[in-house]
């Protein structure tokens, strides 16, 4: 029965981590588009066409969260931070941008509302055992003793 609740760890960690590496490249690759294939300037005036507001400031959050929280969720690094920053961004752009033109593709919310919920998940669940997370709170309870190191043991 446990195989029909979830997957061995190590195939979860391998899962985690190909997700997690598949969601970050897209992110980096849209926070790349807004700050240097379009230019911030293009950015922030498309922000501005879609009423959002302080597009300026709006647009170098949303280009910065992605392409920083993208490389973070690559590593595994701060996914907690990390994760929830992606999803408030992507609920920003579905409010702002897209709930006004339906579920679908092309301009619907499907696509940011899939990359929040699968941003939000990381930061609830975590990075999983590849990562720099993991590598971090290893550190972390070997450093506070015992009590600490069979929690974090029973964790793992």
């Amino acid at each position: 029965m446990r195989l029909l609740s979830s997957y061995p760890r190590p195939v979860r960690d391998v899962a985690l981590l190909v997700g997690r590496v598949l969601l970050g490249v897209i992110f980096v690759a849209h926070g790349w588009q807004k700050l240097n294939t379009n230019g911030m300037d293009a950015t922030a005036k498309g922000f501005a066409g879609m009423d959002i507001p302080a597009p300026t400031a709006s647009a170098w959050f949303a280009a910065l969260v992605e392409l920083g929280g993208g490389a973070l969720l690559i590593l595994g690094a701060f996914t907690a931070v990390a994760g929830t920053l992606l999803a408030v961004n992507m609920a920003g752009a579905a409010w702002f941008a897209h709930v006004d033109n339906g579920l679908f593709l092309p301009s619907g919310w499907e696509f940011v509302a899939a990359l929040g919920a699968g941003a939000l998940a990381f930061a609830a669940w975590g990075a999983g055992r590849f990562s720099v997370d993991h590598l971090l709170s290893g550190s972390a309870a070997q450093a506070v003793g015992p009590l600490r190191r069979s929690r974090a043991a029973a964790e793992l």
